[in-house]
C-alpha cells in the first residue's frame, strides 16, 4: 500500500535530554520525508544542547541509559540554533508524523525552534500520531482485554462481580500466552517477567517511578521525592519545602488524594527532624 500524498509528510523522532519539553532539549533528531511521488529522504543529526549563550547542557546519565547518547557522542555536533535552518528547509511545508509526537515530539520540536527565534508554523500542517491510532483502535478497557486474551465477550461489563471475574481469567491467559516471552526494559535489561510468581509480576506492574499512590510526586535518578506536576515539576520535595514552606501547606489544604499528602508529610516530617539535627550538631560544637 502506499500512501496517498497531496504533499510531503515527515516522520520524525527526537532523542532528548529529559521529558519535560520546557527545559529539556534535543540530543539526536531524524526525519524520514516521504514525497506525493513515493521517493524518500531522510536527514539525522545529533545535536550539542545548549543553552542560548552556547554553553553545553549536560545529558543526564538517567537519560543517556535510555537512548545512549553521551555527552561525548555531541561535543562536536552543531547546536539546534546552529541546525535549525537545514531542519526547518528540510521539512519544508511537510505534514508531520509520529508516535506520541503530538504529546512530545512536536512540542518539543516547536520548543527549540522558538528558542532560537524561529517560528515554525503548525497551522498549515496536518498531525498524525501513529500511538494514538493504536490506543483508539486497539482499545485497552477489560472488556477489550477479555476479548483478546480469552476470546469471549465480557456480557455484564462494568458490575463489580463479572469485572473482577474477567480480571482473574485475564491474568490466567496472560501467565500462559506469555511464559517464555522476553520483555526488553528501558535500561535495555531483558527479562521473562511475566511468569506464576505474584512477588515477580508485582514488580513487574508497578510504578517504581511513583513516590504516591497516583503519580502527582516521582524519584530522580538519586531516588529523592520530585515533584511530577506544577511550576517545581522535577525539583525535589526537600529543596522546595526548604525554600518556600507555604507549598506544603497549599498542597495539605488543597485536593490532592491522602495518599499524596502522606506522601509529602513524611518528606515535611524527614527535613524538620534533619533541620532539628543540624541545630543540634551546630550548637554543641559552638560551645
Amino acid at each position: 500500500m502506499l500512501l496517498n500524498l497531496e504533499k510531503p509528510i515527515v516522520f520524525f523522532d527526537l532523542e532528548t535530554t529529559g521529558v519535560n519539553v520546557g527545559k529539556d532539549h534535543i540530543v539526536e533528531i531524524c526525519l524520514y520525508k516521504v514525497n506525493p511521488d513515493q521517493t524518500t529522504e531522510q536527514y539525522i543529526q545529533r545535536i550539542r544542547p545548549a543553552y542560548a549563550d552556547g554553553r553545553t547542557i549536560h545529558i543526564p546519565e538517567a537519560t543517556t541509559a535510555i537512548h545512549g547518547i553521551t555527552d561525548a557522542d555531541v561535543a562536536d555536533k552543531p547546536t539546534f540554533r546552529q541546525a535549525a535552518p537545514e531542519i526547518a528547509a528540510f521539512i519544508g511545508k511537510a505534514d508531520l508524523a509520529g508516535y506520541n509526537s503530538n504529546k512530545f515530539d512536536v512540542p518539543m520540536l516547536v520548543e527549540e525552534f522558538l528558542r532560537c527565534g524561529h517560528h515554525f508554523d503548525l497551522k498549515c500542517r496536518r498531525l498524525i500520531d501513529v500511538q494514538n491510532i493504536f490506543h483508539k483502535m486497539e482499545q485497552r478497557t477489560l472488556k477489550a482485554a477479555y476479548r483478546f486474551y480469552c476470546g469471549k465477550n465480557l456480557d455484564h461489563a462494568h458490575t463489580a462481580d463479572a469485572d473482577t471475574l474477567a480480571t482473574y481469567e485475564v491474568l490466567m491467559a496472560q501467565l500462559d500466552r506469555y511464559k517464555d516471552s522476553e520483555y526488553t526494559a528501558a535500561d535495555g535489561t531483558v527479562s521473562k517477567p511475566v511468569v506464576n510468581n505474584i512477588e515477580q509480576l508485582s514488580r513487574f506492574t508497578s510504578n517504581s517511578q511513583w513516590a504516591d499512590l497516583v503519580g502527582h510526586i516521582g524519584y530522580d535518578d538519586q531516588h529523592r521525592e520530585v515533584f511530577n506536576f506544577g511550576k517545581y515539576k522535577g525539583k525535589t520535595l526537600e529543596n522546595i519545602f526548604g525554600t518556600e514552606p507555604a507549598y506544603y501547606d497549599w498542597m495539605m489544604k488543597a485536593d490532592f488524594p491522602l495518599s499524596t499528602k502522606e506522601c509529602i508529610t513524611e518528606v515535611w516530617k524527614r527535613r524538620q527532624a534533619k533541620k532539628i539535627q543540624d541545630l543540634k550538631l551546630h550548637f554543641g560544637s559552638s560551645e
